[in-house]
Formats: structure tokens, C-alpha cells, sequence
């Protein structure tokens, strides 16, 4: 029989969160009085941030059924220890909310880690090296995927090529058995194989679609590079080629990559991802996973189809919590523009690099539209990707004039996926329509060599990875690292928002539109949650909410901003459940 507990205090002294935690305390100890119970798991002698201005920090924390049940010092929270409870010493880490990562694509995140991943290459040589490798374990005639490379940040000039993107030759001679496509970073272009090619029957004649473009040389011949809804026919041939393999193998491929993404994830210490646009077929694959406990870490999706698609499949949804709150799908995703990188970012103006050419509009506006109306009536989000300022400005316009008016007040929280470059003037139409700005902090760090090379002194200072102007005005960012379009990584993350420097060489760009570091922790964790209507379940340390809560060997907020870098996360917790210790 255990000794009962009662906690005094004056009232008047205590803030209303430790007077919450109380009240928790001395309920459970007069449990305890007869049954022993107590908190399943108790952390002890750590520095907490709870991320909640009005709590401030603490020292230990209780946890029950998944959920986080007291919040205070070292001597109150173990009192209320139970016969049974997991008492673990912090010794001094600082624990915080589990990283919450605002855009990535999760299908995708787990094909990278298995089909061949460009991201890390230097140069062309590197790329055509690790296809070479890939194609000597590859069986004749099998297509070969790849993703990652980006021809604006080699370190090798190429002697041939068209604007910056080299010729198909060499990777056709290494590739001659096999058709082979190979994903820009961003996505938004692909690079194929002369057998890829010929497979889906380009030509000379062949015409550029709407939004989309062959890139050709002189002679008008294709050089291997497809941007945007050039691509399709490509998606199109890989797909079937998919199809020609048996589903069960095809399912087992896919779960390896899910189950290598969610591992990843939880040595990084993202308990929650938001993925940036999944298939009905993905999606209804996400929920069965939740609903059988084999998903590790909580997934929010947004609906990623054709309009035709969604509006024929778009009587389930909205799903909020199934699977004991693992998988969430209240949104739907569009787009209107491309990347900048590949000249497929929609700008008012010319490309400083390319003149008279302003981008392409990816998606018809009338096709987005249709789709923010179904998004209206089924009081689903709308998360359209908009990276050029016009691309920006077109969608600001279409949020204002479509959104529910409850917009207006209480926040529908519509999001724009992106929004990395802006006109002055649209910056505080964010905070005006309650518009979220869903950035990627790593983006601008990544970027940073080529955007002024694109849009010039004045348009990238005024306007490129606008945070600081954003936040002054009220806005929310929603932060994320866009993986597989980078690496998933909070830390990096948010390195670039509190220095806006490149990693490796210290390049700095526009410095005078940085986070603090309170700023940018917020937004990997409450401000992710508020994005998507999380806010009162995730993102922050308080009673009530879920015990997703990760341990680091550095102090995020005091560390020098390379020891940010250099952190560590040694525990991650989702529900109450150690998943990952370093």
C-alpha cells in the first residue's frame, strides 16, 4: 500500500498549467493509495522546453496511456511514482515536443531509400558512376529510378551542356539494357535515358505540352530533360512497367521504404509527418497501417489527384485520427507553378538568367479552383505549392475569393506550400486571409547559390525566404525540410533559420530575414501543429496533450548555433513508447 500524497501550495503563487498538474498529482496519488498505480513513464533532471511562452520550462514530466500527465519540478512529479513506473534520468538533456515535419512526401522519402538517391552528388561524373553501379545490379530491361541531383549545385562545370542540364549521351552508353529516368531534386524535372526515351516514343517532332517543356539543343533534339507536365508520359510508362510486377511484390517494395522512412524519421526525432500529396491508393494504404498499430510515427496527408479523381473519390474524407490518432487526411494539394531550379517557378518578371521567360503555370487555374471548391464543401484544407511571386499572388487572389468566410475569422487555414519567393506587396496578405505559409527553411541555405543568378539583387533581398517580414506580420510558418528534396533533417533545418548559412561553406544569404531560435523551433512543432489543426493534441509540452517528446545532448537554445548542428537526439518518444534511443 503506498503513502498518500497531497500537494499545497498557494494558489495565488501558481500559474494555471502547474495548477492543472496538481490537481492530476493528487488524483493519481489517491489512486495510488489503493491500487499503486501510477505514471507508466517519468523523466526526471532534464531541461524541458515546452515551447508554451506562458508555462516556461521544467524539470520532469509523467506520462499515461500515451498522454502526457504532469509537467513540473523533480521532487512533485516523482512523488507520484507507481510500483510500476519506468523512471528515466535525463540527466540534464534537453527534452522538448517530437519534431513535427511540415512538408514532406513520404512515399517518395521511402523510394529514396531504396532506388538510387542523387542528393549528395557533386557533379555529373558522380551521377553516372552510382547509375553505373546501379545498372550492373539491375536485370536487363528492368526500368531504373533515381532521384537527387541538381545542376545548380555541381562543382564541376560541364563542357556541353544547355542550360546547365548536360547531354543524355553518356548515361544512354552506360544504360543501353535498361530505360532510365532520374528525378531532379525538386521534382519538377527528370532526366531519361536514350531506352527511356524511345520508349514512350519522344521525338524531334515530339510537341512541348501545356506546362511543360522539352529541353532541346540547337538542332531541336532532346537532350534527356523533361520539366514539369513534360514528364507525365514517363510517370506514365514506369507505372505500367510497376503494374507488370506482381502487386504482392510491389507492396512488399513499398512497405520497405515505409518502414526505412518511419526509422529514419525517429532517429531524427519526427514523431508527426505532414506528407505534401499522396494517392487515394497511398492514403487508404496509410490508414490500414494505422489502424493495425504498424505505423511508428503519426501521418497527416493531403489528398494528391486529378479533379476528376478527387471529386469521385472524396466521400470518405475527411479521416481525423484513426488508428488511435496515427493517421489524419483533412487536406487536399494542388499546384500552379514548378521549382525555381528548373526555371519552372512562375514569376512576375523575367528570369534574371533567362530573359523573357516569367515560368510556367503548371496546373490550369480553373483545374485549382474546382478543386478549392470541393475543399470548401467537404471543410477540407486547401495546400496549394506556389514558389514564384506571381505564382504567389494568383493563389492569394483565389484563397480570398474562395476560402470559407470563416476564413476570415477563425482561420480555415488554407495553406500555400512554398511560398519561397513574394512581392513585397502580398507578404502581409498572409496574416490578412489567415493563409498558412508552409517554407522550408533548409530551401533557402540549399538554394541560396542560384537564386540571386535567377531573380537578381533586388528580388531575391526583397522577397526570397521572406520569414522575418512573414512573422512581423503576423503570419505562421509551417517548417519542413521538403524530403526527399532534401534530407530530412529538423537540425539542419533549423540551422538555415536561425543563420540563414549554408553548412558547408558558410555562404550566407540575406541574413536581416532570419528566425530566432524560439521562432524556428515553433515552427517544427506548435506552429506545424496549428497548420493542421493540431495545435490542441500536439506540439508542445502541456497536460492533456500526446507524449511525443524527444531528448537531445545539446540545449537548443543556448548551444552555439554549430553545436545546432552537431545535436544529437537521443530518445524519441511517440505515445508514451521509447521508439528510437541513440
Amino acid at each position: 500500500m503506498g503513502t498518500c500524497v497531497i500537494f499545497v501550495e498557494e494558489q495565488h503563487k501558481m500559474k494555471s498549467t502547474q495548477i492543472i498538474t496538481l490537481i492530476f498529482l493528487y488524483i493519481l496519488s489517491l489512486i495510488s493509495c489503493k491500487e499503486e498505480v501510477g505514471p507508466d513513464l517519468i523523466f526526471h533532471s532534464a531541461n524541458i522546453y515546452t515551447v508554451e511562452e506562458e508555462q516556461g520550462n521544467a524539470q520532469a514530466l509523467a506520462i499515461k496511456d500515451g498522454f502526457i500527465l504532469a509537467i513540473g519540478d523533480n521532487k512533485s512529479v516523482l512523488s507520484a511514482k507507481g510500483s510500476n513506473t519506468k523512471i528515466i534520468d535525463a540527466k540534464g538533456q534537453f527534452l522538448m515536443p517530437g519534431f513535427i515535419e511540415g512538408h514532406g512526401h513520404f512515399t517518395g522519402m521511402g523510394n529514396s531509400l531504396i532506388n538510387l538517391n542523387l542528393l549528395n552528388t557533386k557533379n555529373w561524373e558522380e551521377v553516372l558512376s552510382m547509375v553505373k553501379s546501379k545498372v550492373g545490379e539491375t536485370k536487363k530491361g528492368a526500368w531504373l529510378k533515381g532521384r537527387g541531383w541538381h545542376q545548380e549545385k555541381w562543382d564541376t562545370p560541364l563542357q556541353e551542356h544547355v542550360h546547365g542540364y548536360p547531354y543524355h549521351d553518356e548515361l544512354s552508353k552506360l544504360t543501353a539494357d535498361n530505360p532510365v529516368i532520374l528525378f531532379h531534386a525538386s521534382g519538377h524535372s527528370l532526366f531519361a535515358n536514350e531506352k527511356a526515351m524511345n520508349a514512350v516514343g519522344i521525338s524531334k517532332e515530339t510537341p512541348d505540352p501545356i506546362g511543360g517543356k522539352i529541353i532541346r539543343d540547337n538542332a531541336g533534339q532532346a537532350i534527356g530533360v523533361f520539366e514539369e507536365r513534360a514528364m507525365k508520359p514517363f510517370r506514365e510508362a514506369f507505372n505500367s512497367y510497376e503494374e507488370s510486377i506482381s502487386k504482392e511484390e510491389t507492396y512488399a517494395l513499398w512497405l520497405k521504404g515505409i518502414n526505412l522512412a518511419q526509422e529514419l524519421c525517429l532517429q531524427q526525432g519526427v514523431t508527426s509527418f505532414q506528407d505534401a500529396g499522396s494517392t487515394f491508393k497511398e492514403l487508404n494504404d496509410y490508414k490500414t497501417l494505422a489502424e493495425a498499430g504498424d505505423l511508428d510515427i503519426r501521418l497527416w496527408a493531403m489528398i494528391r489527384e486529378s479533379h476528376e479523381d478527387i471529386e469521385s473519390n472524396l466521400s470518405p474524407y475527411p479521416i481525423i485520427g484513426a488508428g488511435n490518432n496515427f493517421f489524419t487526411c483533412r487536406a487536399i494539394k494542388s499546384e500552379v507553378d514548378g521549382a525555381l531550379g528548373s526555371f519552372g517557378a512562375w514569376l512576375l518578371k523575367p528570369y534574371h538568367d533567362k530573359p523573357g521567360f516569367e515560368g510556367q503555370n503548371t496546373t490550369s487555374l480553373k483545374d485549382v479552383v474546382k478543386i478549392a471548391k470541393l475543399a470548401k464543401q467537404k471543410d477540407l484544407q486547401m495546400c496549394v505549392h506556389s514558389i514564384g511571386d506571381r505564382a504567389n499572388r494568383v493563389v492569394l487572389d483565389m484563397f480570398e475569393a474562395h476560402m470559407p468566410k470563416k476564413g476570415y475569422a477563425e482561420g480555415s487555414r488554407w495553406r500555400i506550400e512554398h511560398a519561397q519567393h513574394l512581392n513585397p506587396a502580398d507578404i502581409g496578405r498572409f496574416s490578412e486571409l489567415g493563409v498558412i505559409a508552409s517554407m522550408q527553411a533548409v530551401h533557402c541555405t540549399s538554394d541560396a547559390p542560384f537564386v540571386e543568378k535567377r531573380l537578381g539583387e533586388k528580388r531575391s533581398k526583397e522577397g526570397a525566404y521572406a520569414w522575418r517580414s512573414l512573422l512581423d506580420s503576423g503570419a505562421r510558418i509551417a517548417n519542413g525540410t521538403d524530403v526527399p528534396v532534401e534530407d530530412i533533417s529538423p537540425l539542419d533545418c533549423i540551422y538555415a533559420a536561425v543563420t540563414r548559412k549554408r553548412k558547408d561553406n558558410d555562404l550566407a544569404f540575406f541574413t536581416e530575414q532570419k528566425m530566432s531560435r524560439a521562432e524556428a523551433i515553433k515552427s517544427y512543432t506548435l506552429d506545424n501543429a496549428y497548420a493542421a489543426f493540431e495545435e490542441n493534441s500536439k506540439g508542445s509540452i502541456k497536460v492533456g496533450k500526446l507524449a511525443d517528446i524527444i531528448l537531445l545532448d545539446k540545449n537548443l537554445m543556448t548551444c552555439s548555433e554549430k553545436e545546432i548542428l552537431d545535436a544529437k537526439v537521443t530518445m524519441t518518444v511517440v505515445g508514451g513508447e521509447i521508439k528510437y534511443v541513440r
